[in-house]
């Protein structure tokens, strides 16, 4: 289904051969990649937010680095040699800058800025805004653009956003691009603390309009007609709106669209050019620029002054004259300057145009096979964003491909499932909103009643709320560099068709009574007469580090005695877990119930912590933490096990002991609702059940599944995982793989549980601790993600609660021993 990669490229290149490449380079695209971003391949990485930032290439880095260790910097504010020479580079670079947009020095400036948000915080800091004033703005535009309507509206300035649609014409003949622009209006905004509009605008005013040469959420590229259309006929192009008079002044967002279609400001006139350069050769970070038409930039307004002429005591100051100096405030960042010579000369020698013709083969490529792809149903796999039909008001589309993508019963995945689900298969992409919320709002359909209710609900750009009322909330964004591949793109595509376009059909799973379905095998074992046994029992005293296996434990309200007492808070109230630090799951413990201490131990630290069970809490009184929805009151420890821990995970931090919990909490199994309602889940710091238990059988399945990986050539070593790779409380042997699944409850001995449903796995099942360091790999959570997926969760085990109906603390007779008899029941 996916394709063999040599014939797909040789169809690839029969279609977009003349674009594809840098054929008059000194190095063609395989070269570029071989010897510049080598670091891609060691990886295994496919690396698809070029939006975002694209990537620094090694010669650049060493051409740089090379300056930096050869070469001496001043400071440019003074008159030293070295000092003179740096102002000398900066006059350069400011020249490229200005060539790099084909715009004169002298009708143009380049002021630096510390990224393109600066950049606009500049112009609306300074803009000469008044009651008559009008902020006009695309519905496409960064929430850093969005920003400048906060300048607007304190001055009492009218601001709306519009959608830029073509007009229609009668009879024939050539439309010209003026002609061709319709503007409608979205509402109108005024501070209510302003000063009502009670005349029309005079013609006195100045007014601001902003767009992005491309749209940093769809790829879509805005003509650039724009820019003197606004300019000369805005009467016409507002159809006599009451904000059409005064002068329009224009802004291009241009921190996207210069990465590879720059603004050519010989034809396009803006009044201010927004640029970052990490976009476009991906280092430095923290530098960009505002490109400024000279008789624009004297109509600025800056209050504050630094490098100036002034006298302490009284009230005089005398700004320095030219433009660039006086709207940069103290020492400009001269080294990441100097450093944008060696990114101008990688784009100069492939050339713009080719970067251009490049970027959009590939990004042609995706849309063209995504567009086409289907459900076993007939049903669209793909939804894209950002098409136009007209030639006029939008250019070719740029290097960004953003979709959403359907189920074969037409609900949407999730981005956030995409996204977890790309990145186990080494592609690195965007998802969220992008920070443009007009573009996001506008393509997904969302109404401002939409948008307040997953505000409501939490949702923030790149949370974990992607579909909120059946809805997406965002979109994934793939988007392509100047170094970027066939083979990128190829991959993204191959990803796409196996884990969506194909998943799941009816064939492949059983569906469950769970409200949920799951991808297994059944080899004819009969699972009603399978004998299962307890095999290990493991406790994990200290959330996120070691746990210690024993032969039996006691059990008590919470599950198994003293597991996920304790937890590690650092100092900023931030709990410390293996995600975060996955060197936790180095420090061991042990707990020995005769003497009433618990035993740690740190590769970390020298000697060995006791901390006894019931007298080494600080003398300080008890505190509350807020942990999973869940409200626990916990005792710290003095500074003495601060201070060891602090060495143990290498940052500050505390040791909290759970010593009760004020809310009950119930998970959910699967989409079954109230199993919990009558029964109060006592909870210590676990994430969501008490126990996890495994299957030796499922485990022993998922392995014989990560060896066939490697016969079928995938990429990886070969890696087989033991059941505590899953780091459970339970393990037990018998039966069929995935068993475990149809279990409701269990009963072990003649204690009873109650299962939840699986446990959703994360990437810390990919945390291997191994001689005394933790190694990251995509495995085994790659490999579940493509049969044990379901609505977004990877599940593997299932969640249990003690069924306690006592509800009491620690029943002596109440104990888990390895080796017992485990009695499901799938009623």
């Amino acid at each position: 289904m996916t394709g063999n990669m040599d014939s797909d490229k040789e169809e690839f290149l029969r279609e977009f051969g003349d674009d594809y490449g840098y054929p008059n380079a000194p190095k063609s695209i395989d070269e570029i990649r071989a010897t510049e971003f080598r670091r891609l391949d060691h990886d295994g990485l496919v690396y698809l937010d070029h939006a975002g930032t694209t990537l620094y290439s090694e010669t650049q880095m060493e051409a740089i680095f090379k300056g930096l260790t050869t070469s001496v910097f001043g400071n440019p504010h003074s008159q030293s040699d070295s000092s003179l020479a740096t102002a000398e580079i900066i006059r350069e670079t400011r020249q490229q800058v200005l060539d790099f947009c084909n715009a004169s020095a002298r009708d143009y400036k380049c002021i630096f800025t510390s990224g393109a948000t600066a950049a606009l915080k500049l112009v609306g800091e300074a803009f000469p805004w008044s009651s008559q004033s009008t902020f006009m703005y695309t519905m496409e535009n960064h929430n850093s653009v969005l920003g400048i309507r906060e300048y607007a509206l304190s001055k009492g300035a009218t601001s709306f956003a519009i959608d830029i649609e073509e007009a229609a014409h009668e009879g024939g003949g050539c439309k010209s691009p003026v002609s061709s622009i319709k503007v409608l209006q979205r509402p109108t905004l005024r501070r209510n603390e302003a000063t009502l509009l009670e005349e029309e605008p005079s013609g006195n005013a100045y007014n601001l309009f902003a767009f992005p040469s491309e749209c940093n959420f769809s790829g879509s590229r805005f003509s650039l007609h724009l820019v003197n259309t606004v300019k000369d006929d805005t009467a016409r192009v507002l159809e006599g709106s009451p904000y059409c008079k005064g002068r329009w002044m224009v802004l291009i967002d241009a921190a996207k669209g210069c990465a590879t279609k720059p603004p050519d400001l010989s034809k396009y006139q803006a009044d201010f050019v927004i640029i970052s350069f990490y976009k476009i050769f991906g280092y430095p970070t923290g530098l960009g620029a505002l490109v400024v038409r000279t008789e624009a930039a004297k109509l600025l307004k800056k209050s504050y002054f630094s490098g100036a002429a002034s006298i302490a005591d009284i009230d005089f100051v005398k700004r320095r004259e030219g433009i660039e100096e006086f709207f940069e405030d103290g020492t400009i960042s001269f080294l990441s300057i100097a450093s944008l010579h060696q990114g101008f000369k990688i784009l100069n020698t492939l050339s713009m145009s080719a970067i251009s013709r490049h970027t959009s083969s590939l990004a042609t490529y995706a849309r063209k096979i995504l567009s086409t792809l289907r459900h076993g149903n007939g049903g669209y796999v793909c939804t894209l964003y950002g098409r136009h039909e007209s030639e006029v008001l939008y250019d070719e589309l740029g290097p960004v491909v953003s979709f959403n993508l359907k189920r074969p019963d037409g609900s949407w995945f999730g981005y956030r499932e995409v996204e977890k689900l790309a990145s186990l298969s080494g592609i690195q992409l965007r998802t969220g909103c992008f920070c443009n919320p007009g573009a996001c709002a506008k393509y997904l359909g969302l109404s401002h009643s939409d948008l307040l209710s997953n505000i409501k609900a939490g949702h923030v750009c790149w949370d974990d709320h992607d579909i909120v009322n059946g809805k997406p909330t965002g979109a994934v964004r793939v988007s392509f560099g100047y170094m970027s591949t066939f083979e990128d793109a190829k991959k993204l595509v191959n990803f796409i068709v196996s884990s969506f376009a194909s998943w799941p059909t009816q064939a492949e799973c059983v569906y469950l009574s769970r409200a949920r379905s799951i991808c297994f095998p059944d080899e004819g074992l009969k699972r009603s007469t399978a004998k299962y046994f307890l095999r290990s029992v493991t406790v994990y005293p200290i959330k996120s580090c070691a746990g210690f296996r024993v032969d039996s434990w006691p059990l008590s309200s919470t599950g198994l005695l003293h597991d996920r007492e304790w937890l590690l808070k650092s100092l900023s109230g931030e709990i410390l877990t293996q995600k975060k630090v996955p060197e936790m799951c180095l420090i061991s413990t042990y707990i020995d119930l005769n003497l009433g201490i618990l035993f740690v131990e740190s590769p970390h630290c020298k000697m060995k912590l006791q901390i006894r069970l019931r007298t080494d809490f600080s003398t300080a009184g008890g505190d509350e933490l807020d942990l999973y929805s869940q409200r626990y009151e916990v005792r710290g420890y003095d500074n003495e096990v601060s201070i060891w821990f602090s060495n143990a995970v290498g940052r500050p931090c505390t040791l909290l002991r759970c010593s009760g919990s004020k809310n009950s909490f119930c998970p959910e199994r699967g989409n079954t609702k109230g199993m919990c309602r009558d029964v109060e889940t006592k909870l210590n710091f676990v994430n969501g059940a008490q126990l996890l238990l495994i299957s030796e059988e499922s485990v022993s399945d998922l392995n014989n599944r990560l060896s066939s990986n490697v016969q079928e050539g995938l990429e990886g070593p070969p890696i087989q995982v033991n059941p505590m790779r899953f780091r459970p409380n339970l393990v037990v042997s018998g039966g069929a793989p995935y068993a475990e699944d149809e279990w409701r409850s269990l009963k072990i001995g003649n204690q009873n549980f109650v299962s939840l449903g699986g446990c959703n796995r994360c990437q810390m099942i990919n945390l291997n601790p191994q001689e005394g360091e933790v190694r990251r790999s995509r495995e085994p959570l790659a490999t579940l993600a493509s049969y044990r997926r379901v609505q977004g969760t990877i599940l593997f085990g299932v969640l249990l609660r003690y069924d306690n109906r006592d509800d009491v603390g620690q029943d002596m007779d109440s104990w888990l021993e390895v080796g017992q008899e485990v009695h499901p029941n799938t009623d």
